[in-house]
């Protein structure tokens, strides 16, 4: 990477915006205070303050389109799919035919896109925060969506995520996906992390129902920050739990997920057939990165990772939260 001058440090700030220099640059730390990535800034699309949170849409010169949450990345043109494709996927090969779907956060709509390639979904339920996110989403990223939203299927509620599934009419759901921002401090997804949660959601999956949520940094050098924890926790309410990561470029590090069941201990024999068959054989032709391959790759992490998630001892609780920062 290309040294940073005293006088562009200085003038990049403490805020994590795009800043000016001898050019326009977007700066964002990956392990704090000790490793940050830097790439080129083009354009500045949308930034506005939501109720909960900084809403930033820019475009960079290695990323493109990509939408920022006080100054961390969470989805790019480039390589979104990697992301969303990972999240659900296996989540929902694992359950086998699932008819309803609950996914908690998920404003870009591409997860709900992911899920509705699904033939057997009927029905999807998806509760974020932020309207702001899910209308500039909506605006400037539209091909995060590719007409999810026109799919009757869909049922997209402004809300919390946590509060929707108290209610007694929101049912059970055959899978639940939480495609939710990072456990930060004071942030509003903390409580989307702890078994007090997870608990709630096992009550809420039907038999044989499934869970898989993003949980954090997987590399070898962050792995610890939340990735093992939320595995500790998952495992405390449920009796299978999987952890699996694949590269996000934009993310600057490998990304890990989780995923839980009490009565599906495993994938597809056959990843491949199962997914022709989940989507139709040219609909799973036409997905950019999840395969069989690409499965087997990330559910077998490296040496570190195992030995991370055999030694990890906590449990996150509303009492003990664990904060990435």
């Amino acid at each position: 990477q290309t040294p940073v001058s005293a006088s562009e440090r200085a003038a990049m700030g403490e805020s994590g915006a795009p800043t000016m220099t001898s050019a326009f640059w977007f700066e964002e730390g990956i392990v704090e205070e000790a490793l940050t990535i830097r790439m080129r800034l083009k354009r500045l699309v949308h930034d506005a303050q939501s109720s909960f949170q900084r809403v930033q849409i820019i475009e960079t010169a290695p990323f493109g389109t990509t939408l920022v949450l006080d100054g961390k990345t969470q989805s790019t043109r480039f390589d979104e799919a990697m992301y969303h494709e990972s999240l659900v996927h296996p989540a929902m090969l694992r359950h086998g035919s699932p008819k309803r779907v609950y996914i908690g956060g998920g404003g870009e709509l591409a997860t709900a896109r992911e899920v509705l390639r699904h033939s057997s979904v009927e029905e999807v339920v998806m509760v974020d925060l932020d309207e702001m996110v899910v209308e500039m989403c909506k605006e400037h990223m539209p091909e995060w969506n590719a007409g999810s939203t026109e799919d009757p299927r869909l049922k997209l509620i402004i809300g919390d995520a946590r509060s929707y599934l108290l209610g007694e009419s929101s049912g059970r759901f055959d899978v639940i996906i939480l495609d939710i921002s990072d456990p930060i401090e004071a942030g509003p997804a903390v409580h989307l992390y702890t078994k007090e949660f997870y608990d709630l959601v096992k009550a809420k999956l039907t038999p044989g129902g499934v869970v898989v949520t993003q949980s954090g940094p997987a590399g070898v050098f962050n792995f610890h920050e939340c990735f093992t924890a939320i595995h500790k926790t998952l495992a405390a309410s449920f009796r299978h739990v999987s952890a699996y990561s694949t590269s996000i470029p934009s993310f600057g590090s490998e990304w890990g997920f989780n995923l839980a069941s009490d009565d599906r201990p495993a994938h597809p024999a056959d990843v491949d057939a199962a997914l022709a068959e989940a989507l139709g054989p040219e609909r799973a032709d036409l997905l950019k990165h999840y395969d069989a391959i690409t499965h087997a790759r990330m559910f077998h992490l490296p040496k570190v990772l195992r030995q991370g998630l055999a030694r990890e001892t906590r449990i996150i609780t509303a009492d003990n939260p664990v904060f990435m920062y």
